[in-house]
């Protein structure tokens, strides 16, 4: 599929009525506890009610949309793209080809399974599955190998997001970062919308990869990546995820286990609520770092955890 940038302000918002319902207008509140333990009033973009627990379905859904793919789709994921890949090609008779690491979260593999993908198991780290998957797919005619950070259409999709947020009128939005494709859409949205509302990314400080990126305007690899948040265990950037990030985000900050640990014991305390590592960094930037505004929201990506996160909350 070939990259378009940047990204279309008018494919996000017709994204924002075409995607799926069941990952569309999710809630979105301020809770009075948590703002009272982080010192100013916190809105929330609850991205975990849906058939697949993460934001992932509303890029999935709009790409498979907007393309009318005919083909058997390979894809690498560390679990929630693979399964909104799954589930959406599902819907439409389309074979899903998943290829994940040797070390990745195992309920996500088994819900990909659950979803009818073939999931394939291999490589040292995410992006030595991406290879895999690019191997795999290169030469076959009756497959196309799909790139979360690098279509457009899945970007835009994760930036209906953005479209919901905007009426908030926030100071300051924290955004995960993995692969970058959730900050851009949503950032390219608000920036156009928003504009006084101030984008900053979360990347954990065990994989960096994409902060260091943003932070010189290319691409910048690291040797490996060390974090619970396995959904931001990104150690090769895309550069076309990279490019659209230099636009519209306004500060990156790191946040390391001990302080996602923390934040995941926040929202369980606070709010009864337990979602993956990747999905509470913005809550614990607010805790760890000076982040600017008196009103300021973040985005609980996924709920996709391991059995093991429990016991070590």
């Amino acid at each position: 599929m070939a990259i378009r940038t940047p990204l279309s302000l008018d494919r996000i918002e017709a994204a924002a009525h075409l995607v799926d319902p069941a990952f569309r207008d999710t809630p979105q509140f301020a809770d009075e506890s948590l703002s009272r333990r982080l010192g100013r009033e916190t809105f929330l973009k609850i991205e975990t009610l849906n058939p697949i627990r993460s934001f992932k379905g509303r890029g999935a859904d709009f790409l498979l949309r907007q393309t009318g793919e005919t083909r058997a789709i390979v894809c690498a994921s560390a679990g929630n793209f693979g399964q909104a890949v799954a589930y959406t090609a599902r819907q439409r008779g389309l074979t899903v080809r998943v290829f994940a690491a040797a070390g990745a979260n195992r309920a996500k593999i088994a819900r990909m399974r659950e979803l009818g993908a073939r999931v394939v198991v291999g490589g040292d780290d995410f992006d030595g599955a991406k290879q895999a998957a690019l191997d795999y797919a290169r030469g076959r005619a009756d497959c196309v190998f799909v790139e979360d950070g690098h279509e457009p259409l899945l970007a835009e999709g994760a930036g209906t997001i953005g479209v919901e947020l905007s009426s908030l009128r926030l100071d300051t939005l924290l955004v995960p970062v993995g692969n970058g494709a959730l900050v851009s859409g949503v950032g390219a949205w608000l920036k156009a919308d928003s504009p006084e509302t101030r984008i900053v990314g979360v990347c954990a400080a065990g994989a960096p990869a994409m902060a260091h990126s943003w932070r010189s305007g290319r691409p910048v690899s690291t040797s490996a990546v060390r974090t619970i948040a396995d959904g931001l265990a990104v150690r090769v950037p895309v550069p076309a995820a990279v490019a659209w990030m230099t636009e519209v985000v306004d500060d990156m900050v790191l946040v390391d286990d001990a302080q996602i640990l923390a934040a995941l014991r926040m929202l369980r305390d606070e709010l009864g609520m337990i979602v993956e590592p990747a999905a509470a960094v913005g809550v614990a930037a607010l805790a760890h770092h000076q982040i600017p505004g008196a009103r300021v929201g973040t985005v609980l990506t996924g709920a996709n955890f391991a059995p093991d996160l429990l016991a070590a909350l």
